[in-house]
């Protein structure tokens, strides 16, 4: 799910900067500290973390700030700087008051985080002022890029500084986030998008095992071998509470307790024939591309490892195909930019996110992108729909205090 805070202004902007300015704005002080988390991109691995399985996310130099002081009382007060330069205020909060379902609308992700902190002992409240420029309704995780920049500030301001001894690790933080979306806000997220904001490092993907928590940074230069990631924002929106995505997390689940296993991850891709045979057919292509995605995902790391970068292209492809025909969570839109993309000369494109929207990604040679990024616009324009929005995403550092 995609927060309301986005700020689309020059090149060089910075989140921890606005965020730093806006809260002055708010409360005539200096804040106490500012933190920041990034959005994401998934390269391959799709609705596969819910199930056990593997990821390859990485994190987009897009951020989303939380500039932050400590009140005398048990009040959480959040506002937002707006792409127009506004400021939007929430209703201030009480923290011991809060309950699932009792907070709607966009404060319902800092709630959130409250809520699940409340109960590691932080009631402490807080004056929070969120500014940032991760494209909303994208499927890039500005949701979680919000709730994990609170999540430090909050920890910071109650002495918990991320990477200090004795703290939470980034992989507990990432469960906590994880929890207040699932219980708190109601969308059933696995745990990629949380993690990717908090854990990836600039120039890598990180090669995630969701079960067992295993993460490996694995070199992802693509300027030095000529490549680029070209993020194709379809700008039309999508949400993770609808029953979309929900119908198809319950049935993957289904489909382990009918076949007597934890999750599908459990499913070897050599027995995948046979296992299918004992589902319903309903159930059939979920669990097809659950299993196949998460070969797709160990064989582009062993590409990568190879130095082999040029040739997860068909990976992407295999990945778009079985999202579209299988999980079915692509769109008209998606499917355009995709096949563009890939008629100007990139090597590979797939939707990324949870679909029902949000945007895709294409692997193209640095020289192919002006011609890629023109040939989606161009059969944007010959539908007759809002042009879309493309930017190179560049591996970036995950979350971090910036002041």
């Amino acid at each position: 799910m995609d927060s309301p805070v986005s700020a689309e202004g020059p090149a060089q902007f910075q989140a921890h900067e606005a965020a730093a300015e806006a809260f002055r704005s708010v409360h005539d002080r200096a804040p106490a500290g500012v933190w920041s988390a990034p959005g994401r991109v998934n390269l391959i691995g799709e609705h596969t973390d819910y199930n056990d399985g593997f990821v390859l996310p990485f994190a987009l130099p897009h951020r989303i700030a939380a500039a932050a002081s400590p009140r005398d009382d048990q009040l959480l007060t959040v506002s937002t700087l707006g792409s127009d330069g506004r400021i939007q205020q929430a209703d201030p909060l009480e923290i011991p008051g809060l309950t699932p379902g009792g907070v709607e609308g966009w404060a319902a992700y800092p709630a959130g985080v409250a809520w699940v902190l409340r109960d590691q002992g932080i009631t402490r409240g807080a004056d929070i002022v969120l500014a940032g420029d991760v494209p909303t309704g994208a499927g890039l995780s500005s949701s979680h890029a919000l709730e994990c920049a609170v999540s430090l500030a909050l920890l910071g301001l109650n002495g918990q500084e991320l990477d200090e001894p004795g703290t939470p690790d980034r992989m507990q933080i990432a469960r906590w986030v994880q929890r207040s979306e699932n219980d708190f806000v109601g969308a059933p997220t696995g745990l990629l998008d949380q993690t990717a904001s908090l854990c990836c490092t600039e120039s890598h993907v990180l090669f995630l095992d969701v079960r067992s928590g295993q993460a490996e940074q694995v070199p992802f230069d693509t300027a030095a071998v000529g490549l680029r990631i070209v993020v194709i924002d379809t700008r039309t929106k999508h949400s993770h509470s609808e029953s979309g995505y929900g119908d198809r997390r319950r049935g993957t689940e289904r489909a382990a307790d009918l076949l007597g296993i934890k999750a599908l991850r459990d499913v070897p891709l050599a027995d995948l024939d046979a296992t299918l045979e004992r589902l319903p057919a309903e159930l059939v292509p979920l669990v097809r591309h659950v299993v196949t995605e998460n070969q797709r995902v160990l064989d582009v790391v062993a590409l990568l490892h190879e130095g082999r970068l040029k040739d997860i292209g068909p990976s992407l492809d295999g990945s778009h195909t079985s999202m579209r025909d299988d999980y079915r969570i692509s769109t008209v839109e998606l499917d355009t930019a995709v096949e563009a993309a890939r008629a100007a000369g990139a090597l590979g494109a797939r939707m990324t996110g949870g679909g029902f929207g949000g945007s895709a990604i294409a692997l193209v040679p640095e020289s192919k992108v002006e011609a890629v990024e023109a040939s989606v616009t161009e059969a944007y324009e010959r539908e007759g729909w809002r042009a879309p929005r493309t930017f190179v995403a560049v591996p970036s550092a995950g979350a971090r205090r910036d002041l």
